[in-house]
């Protein structure tokens, strides 16, 4: 029977309203981002664009300037192709000599190279055009994607952690308010803007989507005037969104709190120090490193707390919260042996976060009728911009301890019971699934299970390792894991098939990130400290999850190969010219920055 069926079935019991809402594989409160792919690299126009104007972005002018005349949107969409932005662009005084279709073509390659990306990072000139590229502010007023909502809410998550507010929603800072991370201010009251921003000027009301003007004079980068004159060509930056998703950005953050505030000051503090003093290509790229780092870090905390809440019914507290831990392959799949344990460090955790699909329905069954229950909704408890003290709620009557609870999980049982015998003619494992109540008591577990699996459990599986690979940046030379295909036996053992394995890796790029951000100071002081190699790594396992030269919790990993892995990264360390030692004293390791302020960094906030 089709998907549709089964959800006819269940909008018939469970009702329009409550199927509508638990359909779906996600929850914002425990995690604004769509448990789906999203791509690094396409988040940060959004990004400036959120902190420049306030608001989600709509639409912009990029297909209806340089799409072909066609019929319907979507043929115009496919018309955007490398080869058309180039001879639009040429037409202009500003690229005088690339008439020809030699020039032409080189005009596009540039543009391919610094400024735009075809669909699924196709080569050539005659692909569709789909993202844009961060290498200047200017980025923001290319409408691409040309729907918000397909970088899966990540740009609203990372302007609310960023900006910092208490209220339900990211409001415009006024002037004077002490914050890194300005929302709807000038380019110089927020640092991330103050990086991207090279010759820009506002030249009219904060509001105004025409206001900011490139001064001729500057002097900028080859990448950085491509944007400049690629934006020039649609005037105007994009509207707001309007209609059903809204306009307003959401100040929900991840349950992960430490994670998620750990996030915000590596973002700071690396972009604060560096964007002036880094090569700006190597800075983009270890900026996108920087938020590999924190975004998986943030996601697999939110797992680690949500496998707990279900077996303790309670949020963590942020003290005590902790990313998952992984071995870290430093040899970057060199040696086999390292490899190979870092491959069965990402399996174990594949093998547990199969639940994690059935967790975020339990939440919205949950979630659904607590809100409308009568002495609940007299608590008024908020969930934004953090929801914890809501999902302690949730746990106490998940776990049976409020008066509350006994109503709730009653109506449940009769769902279970009705929706059981609906599906026994067309769904006979979900339904035995639902009336098993001696293999588990609880009915929210039970429709939880009964429900992801009408759902499509390989599907809703394959969504969460998709959201991990985007956040890994997997396979990209800035990202933190790779993966590959190999052909093993399967659970039976007659058989072989193939299936790809994962392990978690330190590109150099992102190596480097880490090395820069933690020899500064803490804090907001200015400068660098010496910080030892042994204390590196103890950061990179407290503070990530990523274990070095320490088994995991739950693995045994050889002395031997343990410290196989620590040689193997100071060897590389040295190699990149981040690690210096006057003798092989553990004392006398340290690390350094390659990169270092010419003139300190700007005084700190009062």
């Amino acid at each position: 029977m089709s998907a549709t069926t089964a959800r006819s079935i269940v909008t018939d019991v469970l009702g329009p309203n409550m199927t509508r809402e638990i359909w779906t594989g996600n929850f914002d409160k425990a995690l604004p981002i769509s448990v789906q792919d999203f791509d690094i690299s396409a988040v940060l126009p959004a990004v400036f664009y959120m902190f420049r104007f306030g608001h989600r972005r709509g639409k912009g002018r990029f297909v209806e300037t340089f799409g072909e005349d066609a019929e319907t949107k979507k043929e115009r969409r496919n018309s955007t192709t490398i080869e058309r932005v180039a001879t639009r662009l040429s037409a202009t005084e500003a690229f005088k000599g690339f008439q020809n279709e030699t020039e032409q073509a080189i005009l596009g390659d540039m543009l391919l190279s610094f400024s735009l990306e075809n669909r699924k990072r196709a080569l050539g000139r005659q692909e569709q055009i789909q993202r844009v590229a961060p290498s200047h502010y200017m980025a923001s007023w290319i409408d691409l994607p040309d729907k918000v909502v397909d970088l899966r809410y990540v740009p609203e998550t990372i302007v609310a952690m960023l900006a910092d507010q208490k209220e339900q929603h990211v409001q415009l800072s006024r002037e004077g308010d002490q914050t890194w991370f300005a929302v709807g201010q000038g380019f110089e009251d927020n640092v991330l803007l103050k990086a991207f921003h090279q010759g820009m000027v506002r030249d009219g009301l904060l509001g105004d989507r025409s206001a900011d003007d490139f001064q001729e004079e500057s002097e900028v980068g080859l990448d950085q005037l491509l944007m400049i004159r690629l934006a020039q060509q649609l005037g105007v930056a994009p509207d707001k969104l309007r209609g059903g998703e809204g306009e307003r950005i959401s100040n929900q953050r991840p349950i992960a709190e430490r994670a998620a505030r750990s996030f915000s000051e590596d973002i700071r503090r690396f972009v604060r120090v560096y964007a002036g003093v880094m090569p700006r290509h190597s800075f983009v790229e270890l900026l996108e490193s920087c938020m590999a780092v924190g975004l998986t870090t943030i996601v697999t905390s939110v797992i680690e707390i949500l496998f707990d809440w279900a077996n303790t019914g309670e949020i963590l507290k942020t003290s005590e919260q902790q990313p998952a831990q992984f071995f870290v392959d430093c040899s970057n799949g060199v040696d086999r042996v390292l490899r190979g344990l870092a491959e069965q460090s990402m399996d174990d955790f594949m093998r547990r976060i199969e639940y994690f699909p059935v967790a975020m329905m339990a939440l919205r069954l949950l979630d659904h009728l607590a809100r409308y229950d009568i002495k609940l909704k007299k608590l008024e408890i908020q969930t934004r911009p953090y929801a914890t003290e809501w999902l302690n709620l949730l746990g106490e009557l998940l776990h049976e301890r409020r008066r509350e609870a006994m109503p709730i999980l009653y109506n449940l049982e009769q769902k279970a019971a009705e929706l059981a015998e609906r599906l026994r003619e067309d769904y006979l494992e979900e339904a035995v699934l639902l009336e098993n109540d001696l293999a588990q008591p609880n009915p929210v577990w039970r429709l939880a299970e009964a429900l992801t699996s009408l759902q499509g459990r390989k599907n809703a599986q394959a969504h969460v390792l998709k959201l991990i690979d985007s956040t890994l940046l997997i396979t990209q030379p800035n990202g933190i894991a790779t993966k590959r295909s190999v052909i093993r036996k399967d659970a039976s053992g007659t058989g072989r098939r193939k299936r790809e394995v994962r392990s978690l890796v330190l590109t150099d790029a992102a190596l480097d990130y880490l090395v820069h951000l933690h020899v500064l100071r803490s804090g907001n002081k200015n400068g660098y400290h010496l910080l030892s190699f042994k204390e590196f790594i103890q950061i990179l396992r407290e503070r990530y999850g990523f274990c070095i030269d320490e088994a995991p919790e739950g693995m045994t990993i050889s002395n031997e190969h343990l410290q196989q892995n620590r040689r193997v990264l100071e060897r590389r360390l040295r190699d990149l010219g981040l690690l210096v030692g006057v003798n092989d004293a553990e004392a006398m390791k340290h690390l350094t920055p390659r990169f270092t302020q010419v003139e300190e960094a700007d005084d700190e906030l009062d």
